[in-house]
């Protein structure tokens, strides 16, 4: 069985303990990696508190080329590392090798970016200029939906603004980050990038170290503010990426059937495991009966499957915890509304649940009100576009939200006037590193990606000089 290492201080690192990865698409065991302990998360923080001054020093020239160099050797280990974001994940293969175009790209876009001093003046009087320095340690922790990915969205302002981090992958997801780490060794300066796993016990730990200055999360709200409560006492800065309840709201003037497809892609990528999908479909009552049909139909073609077979669109639920959730969530809809497709897991090995289409349902039922993070998909009648936006922003999350309508105009008044960080027309999770990616409410705190989420990994200093 293969048994992969920690990386801390550049060396290759095991434990006396060990995690089981279990494949979901057959609830079988596939590999082992470490179970670290508190001194190996002191070790890892120690590292990067010793490396990082001298990576601080460096050029921002050599820094890019670092995180090119790292894009690169991702690059060249594609087909191996988009095989086991597979095995771990769950997601299709082509779904995979998507998630390692996109690292490859976000890394890429990072090593372009720079915050340079800004003058505020400059005279015979004296000079001011506000500068971007480096936090010190950032303690990266990663969700188990896009594991290698979110990593690198870690990685990449991290080190380019002259920080060393130290990772902790989700434990049913640690194998792409742990070869992350493989890789980042033969990159970056001893210390810069360490990698370490474990069961969901040294969180806490890491999250209210001294030496830690900022933490960068990618996951659940709840699991956030016990970060934000842990790292209060030293005021450490946060970046906050959290659970999201997207809506999208479909006008009747829409083509049903491309505007179906389109619906459901944006709720059933990755098994409807992604924070910015679509969690509710609001749809007018002129089209509803329709709009339904179609996403039945779309929902009962969709081969359910292992990612490593060929022709699979949605693979499992990602691991047992999450599956039992999700299967919670079907027994709500079926009290609550009325399933036209799908509605029950599937019996066969691994983590497998139907895609679902719940009609005749509305605000205040579960599947509606909380996210479920799965492949069900309520969809919800509505006559009145005031009254309908102000059933989208009448819940804790405010990740995304999206307006359907041929009428673009139109549609872009009613998407600024729903409380999401990202909104958008006629499209769903139409994200990128050139965008900044924020959340209102309890969806997160703070940015991730462009130039706003690289300024997160800094701190504003002023110098002021009297001439």
């Amino acid at each position: 069985m293969p048994h992969y290492q920690m990386l801390i201080d550049g060396q290759r690192v095991d434990s006396t303990r060990h995690i089981d990865v279990i494949n979901p698409a057959t609830g079988e065991v596939f590999a082992q990696v470490p179970h670290a302990s508190v001194a190996d998360a002191d070790a890892a923080i120690a590292a990067a508190k010793a490396a990082q001054p001298a990576w601080a020093a460096r050029p921002i020239g050599e820094r890019r080329a670092a995180l090119n160099a790292l894009a690169d050797a991702i690059a060249a280990r594609k087909d191996e590392l988009a095989r086991l974001l597979t095995l771990e994940q769950g997601k299709p293969l082509p779904e995979a090798q998507g998630e390692l175009a996109w690292t490859e790209g976000y890394l890429r876009h990072y090593a372009t970016l720079e915050l340079p001093d800004r003058v505020i003046q400059d005279d015979d009087a004296g000079y001011i200029a506000v500068r971007h320095q480096p936090l010190g340690v950032v303690v990266g922790i990663i969700a188990w939906n896009f594991p290698l990915l979110v990593a690198c969205w870690k990685i990449g302002p991290a080190v380019l603004a002259g920080n060393a981090i130290v990772l902790k992958p989700a434990p049913t997801t640690p194998v792409t980050a742990l070869v992350l780490g493989e890789i980042c060794q033969a990159v970056f300066p001893a210390g810069v990038v360490n990698v370490i796993t474990d069961a969901n016990d040294l969180g806490p730990h890491l999250t209210a170290h001294r030496d830690v200055a900022k933490v960068g999360f990618t996951g659940s709200t709840a699991t956030g503010k016990r970060i934000a409560a842990n790292s209060a006492d030293t005021l450490k800065r946060l970046t906050l990426e959290l659970g999201g309840n997207d809506a999208a709201i479909v006008l009747a003037d829409v083509d049903v059937r491309a505007t179906a497809e389109a619906i459901f892609g944006g709720a059933f990528l990755n098994c409807g495991q992604v924070c910015l999908a679509i969690k509710r479909a609001y749809v007018h009552a002129d089209i509803y009966d329709a709009m339904c049909t179609e996403l039945a139909r779309l929902a009962e073609q969709a081969v359910v499957g292992d990612g490593l077979e060929q022709g699979t669109r949605i693979g499992p639920i990602q691991n047992a915890a999450q599956y039992e959730k999700v299967k919670g969530f079907l027994e709500a809809a079926r009290a609550e509304g009325v399933i036209i497709a799908g509605g029950k897991a599937m019996e066969r090995a691994g983590y497998f649940i139907e895609p679902t289409i719940v009609r005749d349902v509305t605000d205040g039922a579960k599947i509606v009100d909380e996210e479920q993070f799965g492949p069900i998909l309520p969809v919800i009648r509505f006559d009145d576009v005031d009254d309908v936006i102000a059933r989208a922003n009448a819940g804790d999350y405010g990740l995304g939200g999206s307006v359907w309508s041929s009428d673009v105009d139109r549609a872009a008044a009613i998407a600024a006037r729903l409380e999401a960080g990202q909104v958008w027309v006629n499209q769903h999770v139409a994200i990128g590193p050139h965008i900044p990616m924020a959340g209102f409410k309890q969806s997160g705190l703070g940015a991730e990606q462009s130039i706003e989420g690289l300024a997160e990994y800094t701190q504003l200093q002023v110098i002021n000089i009297k001439r």
